[in-house]
């Protein structure tokens, strides 16, 4: 896939998705990784009309367990949220991972000193995709991707890399995205204003809150 076209690419995957339903065939199943819920608005008000998506929110680098706390429950409001509109789209539903810090620090082990966006990050991403990969393969969902390309602080090429080649050989198929493009962040904070919600200012992990990032 060329790296500029990541939304096209997953509009047209839609395109024909949607094709194939209005003839008859079931909705696709999304498995979603949820980084957060500022993250995770704007690309469930994309999404949520052609796919059934659960989002699963697991992210062990998030600094302490009271912000992985308070992250997850603006997730679950933010879903809820979605939900109650009742206009014809998808019910979302959600799965929440546990918090294991451990599994992120042993993963970044020797990399501590890393430029947030580097060796340290890519780790970070494969955790977190590698474990929704995983569970998407085993519950039987049809696509899986994450909400982190909307943030203009991630390396969408990097992060469609790491989940497609994750997928090779699976089942379930990666959906590529870029989902800052067509003003998807900036839709992402009139909808944060919508919902009130909170909004981090650093990434989650130790690391990027040292650096406000």
């Amino acid at each position: 896939m060329n790296h500029s076209n990541y939304q096209k690419e997953m509009e047209k995957i839609i395109t024909d998705l949607d094709r194939k339903t209005l003839e008859g065939a079931v909705i696709p199943r999304l498995f979603l990784h949820g980084c957060c819920a500022p993250c995770s608005s704007a690309v469930l008000e994309r999404l949520r009309e052609h796919f059934r998506i659960t989002v699963f929110y697991f992210n062990p680098n998030i600094s302490s367990e009271e912000e992985y706390q308070k992250r997850l429950y603006e997730e679950i409001r933010l879903i809820g949220w979605f939900n109650e509109k009742k206009d014809g789209a998808c019910l979302i539903d959600y799965i929440a991972g546990d918090y294991d810090p451990q599994r992120f620090y042993q993963a970044v082990r020797g990399l501590e000193r890393e430029p947030e966006g580097g060796a340290r990050c890519r780790k970070c991403f494969e955790l977190r995709l590698g474990e929704s990969v995983l569970r998407a393969e085993a519950l039987g969902y049809d696509y899986v991707t994450t909400t982190l390309t909307i943030s203009p602080l991630k390396n969408a090429a990097l992060l469609n890399e790491i989940g497609s080649g994750l997928c090779e050989g699976k089942r379930v198929k990666w959906l590529p995205s870029d989902f800052k493009k067509k003003d998807g962040y900036k839709r992402s904070i009139e909808l944060s204003g919508e919902c009130s919600l909170y909004r981090q200012n650093y990434c989650g992990c130790v690391f990027s809150q040292k650096r406000g990032e």
